[in-house]
């Protein structure tokens, strides 16, 4: 990757979720647009808050869809990841956002 950009992986949701009151919501019912979560594959020399297998938050909008080897990847710019998730130890605590 070069520069900013980053290969992202998509974590596949489930199905069915649930509310916060036990109610399921199907797989159907289209919900306002969503940040997802995926995996980082790859980073380019730019970046430089996010690493390969960080997990990171983003707008599925916001993206570019590439297929290598049969498998479907994202490409980003590192700018329009919202949140980054690892289990870094120099932040203390362990996982953070």
């Amino acid at each position: 990757m070069l520069h900013d950009r980053l290969l992202v992986r998509g974590i596949p949701e489930e199905g069915e979720r649930r509310s916060s009151g036990g109610l399921v919501i199907p797989e159907t019912v289209k919900m306002a647009t969503r940040l997802v979560w995926g995996e980082v594959c790859g980073a380019g020399s730019g970046a430089r808050h996010v690493q390969a297998g960080d997990r990171v938050l983003f707008d599925p909008e916001d993206q570019r869809e590439v297929e290598l080897h049969a498998e479907r990847y994202l490409v980003l710019r590192e700018r329009d990841v919202h949140a980054v998730a690892n289990e870094r130890p120099e932040h203390g605590t362990g996982l953070y956002l």
